[in-house]
């Protein structure tokens, strides 16, 4: 990608509006599995052009429907903001699974990084519909001692409660009704430590929770596809994971 492209994506990213969902319809007039998809960002932006529409055309090729969600960021990143704007997503594709073509028995939600709490956190809500499968990339998990700083600080503010930080902590808080969840990480991640996806994946594991969890070897943060990488695989992994 070249170096003007990447700024020009970075810069409509940070002009989008409170909340965004992009389509990314197959129109055959069939129903489709489809997905719900949150790129990461710290909470601070959405990195929809590495891990929101590489991976809704991914999935169109795959025969899903695919919704890109552009949740509150930055100074509207608070708590439940970004949780809400995901409430809200999953609520307008319920209402039109008619024109969107979408079959709302088989649905999956994906989050890469903050995107993963995101998306992690809303399945812990029991008041919620629940995807068949999440699929975290990379995720954040924890508020607490291996956070991500800054996607903390965004979603909690400074000086959380000990209450907040553990309601927010997703690993503290997975029960058996959990949905089967695929998880991948690269060993080398300098942005989020890797021991958040161990955390998740103890805690699916203690929760009797259907689960696969991938490591990559030298693959740090932020490779999306993870093309030209050893995580070049995990997209076919977590769509076969997904699928059975």
């Amino acid at each position: 990608m070249k170096v003007s492209t990447f700024f020009k994506l970075l810069r409509d990213n940070l002009r989008v509006p409170n909340y965004k969902l992009v389509k990314y319809l197959i129109n055959d007039g069939k129903k489709h599995p489809f997905a719900i998809i949150c790129p990461g960002g710290a909470y601070n932006m959405v990195a929809s052009f590495v891990e929101g529409e590489p991976f809704a055309l991914e999935l169109n090729k795959r025969g899903y429907n695919a919704f890109v969600l552009y949740y509150r960021t930055g100074v509207k990143a608070k708590y439940p903001n970004p949780q809400e704007d995901l409430k809200k997503a999953v609520k307008d594709i319920f209402d039109h699974k008619e024109e969107y073509g979408v079959d709302t028995s088989n649905w999956s939600l994906w989050g890469s990084s903050a995107g993963g709490h995101l998306v992690a956190s809303y399945c812990l809500d029991k008041e919620n519909v629940k995807p068949n499968a999440l699929v975290l990339i990379y995720p954040v998990i924890t508020m607490g001692e291996h956070t991500h700083r800054v996607s903390k600080l965004r979603l909690l503010g400074r000086n959380p409660s000990e209450e907040m930080v553990k309601k927010m902590s997703i690993e503290l808080n997975i029960t058996k009704d959990f949905p089967k969840t695929y998880i991948w990480n690269g060993t080398v991640d300098k942005c989020v430590e890797p021991i958040n996806a161990k955390l998740m994946e103890d805690a699916l594991k203690n929760a009797n929770v259907k689960y696969r969890r991938d490591v990559y070897e030298n693959v740090g943060h932020g490779v999306g596809l993870g093309t030209k990488t050893a995580a070049e695989g995990w997209f076919n992994n977590a769509f076969e994971f997904i699928n059975n």
